[in-house]
């Protein structure tokens, strides 16, 4: 079977393809997950399911095509092959690298960062070097290792990788403890500056919705109705750029993954930038090609983590920290503000 390099989702050299027999008749209807399990040595239902949730297992589709699965639960059918592709081992910990950090504030319990778009948080699969972590093993020593994990030591929430802005990380287990705990109870204060597509009807107001995984593409979030999370953004218009964009402040209820762009593009206005979640107005920027050449030269979305608040885990006072707009979004704006006509 030939397999298309767009088929075999995430694959890189020095990964494994396993390929399983066809599945018989009496296990028709076995959950994906659980039939892996009993035909793919080595690998526990677990792991199979995080690989199929990744868009790492396919199914046979005739000689030449291969097409991905994504439900763990969907039932097997009479006759399947199935193709999966096993990520290469990578180091059990993440290594110390030099790489330069904005230090906002730091002493012996936490650490603040102004994080730049671009950067990676924490390691993942296939992205095991150059992360934010990397940089901070490094920067702290080996204080900081194990610290709420051995993947992601010190991480206590997440900025997309092409979100810009204020983050926190703790140096000791006493304050991550302390600090996961007040950003599940949503003690911690952020604000962030988002540029979006489109200006809201509303001045003001909150979004609440559950979020999930979508049924259309695993990779993506989205407001589900049955399942996910619950979330919450409240949202304020701080300007207007006539009816094409607007500057909109938005302050986290609830941190789940993707929320800000979820919720605004759900309103209808993702983020100038974000081409996962939104499409620019082009027929509105046709006579507006300054406005336009700034919005494609981004190469990130326009949402910027500037405020960031929260009480200290170990002396107990509360720390605020703001961080000014990154030049590329100062100017996106400034473009945005001259009339095109």
């Amino acid at each position: 079977m030939k397999l298309e390099p767009k088929s075999r989702a995430g694959a890189h050299s020095g990964d494994s393809l396993i390929r399983t027999d066809p599945v018989l008749g009496d296990e028709a209807g076995t959950r994906l997950d659980r039939w892996l399990a009993l035909h793919v040595a080595g690998q526990s239902r677990a792991r199979l399911k995080t690989l199929i949730l990744e868009g790492r297992v396919l199914v046979e589709n005739g000689a030449t095509e291969a097409v991905i699965l994504w439900d763990p639960s969907q039932g097997v059918k009479l006759g399947q092959r199935f193709v999966v592709t096993v990520p290469a081992p990578e180091p059990a910990t993440p290594l110390a690298e030099k790489i330069p950090l904005t230090v906002v504030y730091e002493d012996d319990d936490v650490i603040v960062i102004d994080k730049p778009a671009g950067l990676v948080v924490h390691p993942a699969p296939g992205n095991s070097t150059g992360t934010l972590v990397n940089a901070l093993l490094e920067h702290c020593g080996d204080s900081l290792s194990g610290i709420g994990g051995v993947r992601r030591p010190g991480i206590v929430h997440r900025l997309d990788k092409d979100t810009s802005g204020l983050l926190v990380a703790a140096k000791t287990d006493v304050a991550h403890r302390a600090l996961v705990e007040d950003f599940s109870t949503r003690r911690v204060q952020r604000v962030y500056q988002a540029v979006v597509w489109g200006v809201p009807k509303a001045a003001a107001g909150t979004i609440e919705t559950n979020i999930g995984r979508s049924n259309r593409d695993r990779k993506k979030m989205a407001v589900v109705r049955d399942s996910g999370r619950v979330a919450l953004t409240r949202y304020k218009v701080l300007e207007a750029f006539g009816d094409v964009a607007a500057l909109v402040e938005c302050r986290l209820g609830t941190g789940r993954t993707h929320q800000i762009r979820v919720h605004l593009a759900h309103l209808g206005h993702p983020l100038v930038g974000d081409a996962t979640y939104g499409k620019p107005p082009l027929a509105k920027l046709r006579h507006w090609p300054e406005a336009k050449n700034a919005a494609d030269s981004l190469n990130r979305q326009a949402l910027h983590a500037g405020v960031l608040g929260f009480r200290h885990p170990t002396r107990g006072d509360d720390l605020s920290f703001s961080s000014a707009l990154p030049l590329e979004l100062a100017r996106l704006i400034s473009i945005l503000r001259i009339s095109p006509i």
